[in-house]
């Protein structure tokens, strides 16, 4: 399992210290955490790179706040651990649908129920997904939304990190899980994986170039460019047939 990639946010350094200890102490290297940040300004700077799992969010800071962190959000959410001072805003929190609301100080053992909860919560990328076939759909949880894409339109999927970005009648999902799960879902006919961290589907490609070394240029009709893997020449070959 890929470790969860965790940033906190509180504008005490040492609540952030003491956190990130306990993190630590009770992860058993199952969590990253990538980021900290004093505020939600810094918080949104960073959303969109940092490919948050989960986020630890203080809820009165200086300037917007937790919520209103929240409220700025642009894309797929990751999710949501309050950990506060002040218990009256736990209805709001459960509103913003918060997998779960901290009392500072927080406990090794009441965090260690908060992270079984988390991965618990987790979407299951694999199981969501439907066997395919002509007018068949992938479920592609992104967020707190739930989105039916039909397979014929997926022309592109490409790894990033614990992510993968689905390239679909132009627009782009970014759901967690794995090339190799998700290329198993997929009729071997129909998708070929020409890199590690890419799979494309066949009736997409509208060019291949060879550029050396048993490497391809390869060319989509949605307009998308990639290099194919120097050890996905059997693959490419099949691809140009």
């Amino acid at each position: 399992m890929n470790a969860l990639r965790v940033a906190i946010v509180d504008d005490e350094p040492l609540a952030r210290a003491r956190l990130r200890r306990l993190l630590g102490k009770v992860g058993n290297g199952s969590l990253e955490v990538v980021a900290e940040c004093v505020d939600a300004e810094e918080l949104i700077a960073i959303a969109d790179s940092a490919r948050l799992d989960v986020l630890f969010l203080d809820i009165e800071m200086p300037g917007v706040g937790g919520f209103g962190a929240l409220a700025r959000w642009q894309g797929p959410r990751p999710q949501v651990v309050f950990v506060t001072a002040y218990p009256q805003h736990g209805v709001r929190a459960f509103d913003a649908r918060a997998t779960d609301y901290l009392m500072k100080p927080v406990s090794a053992e009441r965090l260690r129920d908060t992270l079984k909860r988390v991965r618990e919560s987790m979407p299951a990328l694999a199981a969501s997904m439907p066997v395919t076939g002509q007018g068949k759909r992938l479920s592609l949880q992104v967020g707190q939304r739930t989105h039916l894409v039909p397979v014929e339109q997926i022309d592109l999927v490409l790894a990033q990190g614990n992510y993968l970005d689905v390239h679909a009648a132009g627009a782009v999902y970014t759901v967690r899980g794995t090339l190799t799960e998700f290329h198993g879902g997929l009729e071997a006919q129909r998708f070929v994986r020409v890199h590690r961290s890419a799979v494309v589907r066949v009736a997409a490609v509208r060019e291949i170039r060879p550029i050396g070394s048993g490497r391809f240029r390869i060319s989509l009709w949605g307009g998308q460019h990639l290099h194919s893997g120097r050890h996905y020449r059997d693959q490419m070959h099949e691809l140009i047939g």
